[in-house]
């Protein structure tokens, strides 16, 4: 079951004679964002996930006043002048982490403590060994300390009533170990969303065969499953479907059933791009378009099946294809996870060298993005040519150069946009 994030379904017709704009385009697939229904799993599972719940602590943390250093539990007002000349102190006894056996403090008493060891009655205050002389029977202790020094109070990280874990937070290491901490053994998370990656064409081979004169490896279907897995996905390689329409039907309107977004990647474009979009066009409105983009502009789009789930046509070509991946679909399976910004980091950069770009599109072309040590400024070294078949040169990028529509032409030492790939940059 899945709950959807827009109950509305535009209907958008396509017009190939006619370029949409990107934004529209980001606008309308974003519309159509499914978030899968919360689940509660355990919190060793959780790393990673949406919480979709607020945690309330049931617990205190810490449980009860403890030794936050090894060392001597005193009065504090029984070693106020260790700061002038020395106190000696009887030793009572011994409390190892983890003790439960209660004790009680006489004044001008001390209990030596391990660290995390719950501190006795009357105790205010940890002297460090590192103060005293460290002997067992009887302590002489060279250095006062403040009462509340050197130990943690009860419900002095969190309190009974407080919130550990917020909705929406990112469950990471840290996460994971206040809810072990306020004794949460499960967690109510958004799962990753099921994103279904289809790869369509007569000349794909897989990459265990050898290719045929006119054949060529199925590089979508492996790339864009990474790039899903990337974005946060649960991710189902579905591989090599034909285009017999029978079949490419069949196939599709099955993953429709258990997936929150799918993506059939030489859907787009071209002989085989009309096949498949008559294929699957009984299974809801399909909405061909050009957008104002490069590469990648002849796309398609629509809500199919009976949970109107979200469907990517794409080209085939892998460049143009993990582009459109990144520019359109990373952005729904983030929303679809529950992010609350679903869109990569954008910054300012410095030209190193000249780029051209398709006068009237939205150009993405790739880029090395550098920081200049001296004044820490950005700076970024397009790669390659702008054409859309230079799949190596991607391999090498770490964002993508964003040119306006209205620029052909942008000369080195210019100021450019550049959205992020990696985490390296």
């Amino acid at each position: 079951m899945t709950e959807s994030l827009d109950a509305a379904r535009p209907e958008v017709a396509g017009d190939e004679t006619e370029l949409r704009s990107v934004d529209a385009q980001i606008s309308m697939t974003l519309d159509a964002a499914v978030r899968p229904q919360p689940v509660r799993v355990a919190i060793s599972e959780a790393q990673g996930l949406l919480c979709a719940e607020e945690v309330v602590a049931e617990h205190a943390l810490p449980g009860f006043d403890q030794a936050a250093i090894d060392g001597y539990a005193v009065r504090s007002v029984d070693v106020r002048t260790a700061g002038q000349e020395p106190v000696q102190l009887p030793v009572v006894g011994e409390i190892a982490a983890g003790s439960r056996q209660p004790r009680r403090l006489q004044p001008g008493q001390a209990v030596r403590v391990d660290t995390g060891a719950p501190l006795p009655t009357l105790a205010d205050a940890v002297v460090p060994l590192a103060y005293t002389d460290g002997h067992q029977a009887r302590v002489t202790v060279h250095r006062s300390v403040p009462s509340a020094g050197y130990v943690r109070r009860a419900g002095e990280d969190v309190q009974i009533g407080d919130v550990a874990v917020r909705r929406g937070d990112t469950i990471g290491s840290a996460q994971v170990g206040l809810l072990a901490a306020v004794g949460r053994a499960k967690v109510l998370v958004y799962p990753r969303p099921r994103v279904s990656i289809v790869s369509v064409g007569d000349e794909l081979v897989d990459i265990d065969r050898t290719p045929s004169v006119g054949q060529v490896y199925d590089v979508n279907s492996y790339a864009l499953a990474a790039a899903a897995r990337d974005a946060g996905a649960e991710v189902s390689r579905v591989g090599i479907v034909p285009s017999e329409p029978k079949r490419l039907r069949e196939i599709v309107e099955g993953r429709l059933l258990m997936s929150e977004i799918v993506v059939v990647a030489g859907g787009a474009g071209g002989a085989t791009g009309d096949e498949v979009h008559a294929a699957l066009s009984d299974l809801g409105r399909i909405d061909m378009t050009r957008v104002a983009m490069h590469p990648g502009s002849v796309q398609g789009f629509g809500r199919l099946g009976p949970d109107s789930v979200p469907t990517f046509l794409i080209p085939g070509n892998p460049m143009s294809a993990l582009v459109v991946f990144e520019v359109l679909v990373r952005p729904l399976i983030r929303a679809a996870r529950g992010t609350r910004n679903p869109h990569r980091r954008i910054v300012g950069a410095r030209l190193l060298s000249p780029i051209t770009s398709t006068e009237g599109r939205r150009g993405f072309l790739r880029g090395q993005l550098l920081r200049d040590e001296a004044n820490g400024e950005y700076l970024v070294q397009p790669l390659g040519q702008s054409g859309a078949h230079l799949l190596a040169s991607l391999a090498e990028a770490n964002c993508l150069i964003n040119v306006p529509e209205e620029l052909t032409d942008v000369p080195a030492g210019e100021q450019v946009q550049v959205t992020f790939l990696a985490q390296r940059a």
